[in-house]
């Protein structure tokens, strides 16, 4: 007991902290005689649509966990950034808030950036959805070119399963396309992107026979930590690719996904392309 009112404490001073950040005028409230600076507490309940005295309550550390609605109703009352909703969560009910999927594709330069010195490992970034807004150079030469590619295009299920030298570069197709579909279900469930792609999956099962029976296969598929992916590349030949990504830091909407060559060779073949590659772009 001693431990959770320790813990509303926190939270009720992190409110009070964020509270006197805001301008009333900014919101339409009147911003002269105030004693404090912010927003008062039935304020801040009004924009929540909550009750001032629960809301008092939260801030005076008084009154039990609050529910993730009205933490999701503050949350947006105080303007809280995603980082700050999250801490939000994590002090009033000790978890992250459920998934929300927002829509922003954008790549920095500075990512970009890191994409190319990955080179010679294919690299791409994945959102949430697995479209590809950016690669690197050795991915366009093992995996395909998505600058060729309309951007509405650039879906790695879309690719997989509607683009034949796709299909030619995978030794067993197959199975690697049942483990996709059931990685692309539990991904977007967890992003909260299930509603996003539907008219993707929509579209897929009318297009693909195979995507229609694999997807209604229901099952889902979390990634071994040492998977090996093998490449049968139609000019340079068969390579084999230790497969891991990673999260992008303050990007919950993006993933990187690198393809590091399995052996001394494959690596050493990819940088003869490269470099071969620079020298006839110069």
């Amino acid at each position: 007991m001693r431990e959770y009112q320790h813990v509303e404490k926190r939270l009720g001073t992190w409110l009070k902290e964020r509270r006197a950040r805001l301008d009333p005028a900014a919101f339409g409230f009147p911003s002269e005689r105030r004693r404090t600076p912010g927003l008062r507490r039935e304020e801040v309940a009004q924009r929540a649509n909550i009750s001032p005295t629960w809301y008092t309550w939260l801030e005076q550390g008084r009154g039990g966990a609050p529910s993730a609605d009205v933490l999701d109703r503050i949350a947006r009352a105080l303007m809280l950034t995603n980082v700050e909703h999250e801490h939000l969560f994590l002090l009033g009910i000790g978890r992250s808030p459920d998934a929300r999927y927002r829509k922003n594709g954008t790549v920095t330069p500075r990512l970009q950036r890191v994409l190319d010195a990955l080179d010679p490992s294919p690299a791409v970034i994945r959102t949430a959805t697995w479209d590809v807004p950016a690669w690197n150079r050795a991915a366009t030469i093992m995996l395909g070119d998505y600058g060729a590619l309309p951007p509405a295009e650039r879906n790695i299920l879309r690719i997989i399963f509607l683009d034949p030298r796709s299909r030619a570069l995978q030794p067993d197709w197959e199975s690697m396309a049942r483990y996709v579909v059931g990685a692309f279900r539990i991904e977007t469930a967890r992003a909260g992107a299930a509603d996003e792609v539907t008219p993707l999956v929509t579209e897929l099962c009318r297009l693909s026979p195979e995507f229609h029976t694999m997807w209604h296969e229901n099952s889902v598929t979390e990634a071994p930590a040492d998977i090996i992916k093998y490449i049968d590349h139609p000019v340079l030949g068969p390579f084999a690719f230790e497969h891991s990504t990673f999260s992008v830091d303050g990007r919950p909407d993006l993933t990187l996904v690198v393809y590091n060559p399995a052996t001394l060779a494959d690596a050493e073949k990819l940088r003869t392309v490269l470099s071969y590659r620079s020298e006839a772009d110069a």
